[in-house]
């Protein structure tokens, strides 16, 4: 079964329909395999993302946003990890969004993440991005006052301003040459308690995890409805949302790489010609560079 097939039925196409109970975080298509399956199957993804990105780079008009959003140790570094393992280092930048700085709190939500988008020829992977906004500060409404927000802007109708203001956001990247592609990592309330107990259990990983972890936990019902909403409220076709199961690792990278690889081969992209006056200076630098031995 090809990759983009798995990937198409995880995408957002109906999102006033959207309900995340509808979606298994343990869902895997039908499909059962072993690691050494899994491993060959996503090796010819990642092949067909190496030879895409050589074309972007090459061709330089268009640029590709991967938005990834999740609940903790819902896989979110692997999947960048082994999904874009054979691309270019120079063709891809990742940036991880952690709490904004006093410097990003006296500007617009927005205004850090236009700093950090991709260029033309390029892929931009966001670790967490400007969701954040409409998910951890709506949680966490504490998060809010620190941004000194004018009374009349920081009103219940805020959330529904900010879904606004990133769909035309979005839109405009769409507009102006950026493939936006946002991934929610669906990972089950039981399998991220055994990954906790798994990172705890091993002292490599040990490092990873805090108690701010255990207490995020517990605020399980309000991320998922915050979840539900906004993607529901921005999963629109120019910069859709896909909610991939989370809960084998080797099945969500799968869908993010067949996902990735349907969008970018939907841009028609090609390597530049080379004809004209341009061909000729290359066959003349030919012919020296055979003369020259």
């Amino acid at each position: 079964m090809k990759l983009e097939k798995i990937a198409k039925q995880f995408r957002i196409d109906r999102p006033t329909k959207f309900r995340l109970a509808d979606y298994d975080p343990a869902e895997c298509y039908g499909l059962s395999m072993d690691k050494a399956e899994a491993k060959t199957m996503l090796a010819e993804g990642v092949a067909r993302l190496s030879e895409l990105q050589e074309k972007l780079y090459a061709n330089n008009k268009w640029s590709v946003l991967l938005v990834f959003q999740a609940m903790d140790a819902a896989g979110k570094d692997g999947v960048i990890k082994h999904v874009m393992s054979g691309v270019n280092p120079q063709g891809v930048q990742v940036h991880s969004f952690k709490a904004p700085s006093e410097e990003e709190l006296d500007h617009d939500f927005l205004w850090r993440i236009g700093k950090a988008l991709p260029e033309r020829g390029r892929i931009g992977i966001f670790n967490r991005s400007h969701y954040e906004e409409v998910l951890t500060v709506r949680v966490h409404q504490e998060y809010l006052a620190r941004q000194r927000l004018p009374a009349a802007v920081a009103a219940k109708k805020i959330w529904l301003r900010r879904f606004d203001d990133i769909r035309a956001f979005e839109r405009h990247l769409a507009r102006n040459g950026t493939l936006v592609l946002k991934f929610f990592l669906n990972v089950s309330r039981e399998e991220q308690r055994k990954r906790f107990l798994a990172r705890i259990d091993e002292p490599g990983k040990r490092w990873k995890f805090s108690m701010g972890d255990v207490a995020e936990r517990a605020l399980w019902p309000k991320y998922m409805a915050a979840y539900e909403e906004l993607i529901r409220e921005t999963s629109r076709e120019e910069a859709p949302w896909h909610v991939v199961p989370a809960d084998n690792k080797w099945f969500t990278r799968l869908v993010v790489a067949g996902a990735v690889a349907k969008a970018m081969e939907g841009l028609d992209l090609a390597y530049p010609k080379v004809e004209g006056a341009a061909l000729k200076e290359l066959l003349a630098a030919k012919k020296a560079l055979e003369a020259n031995r």
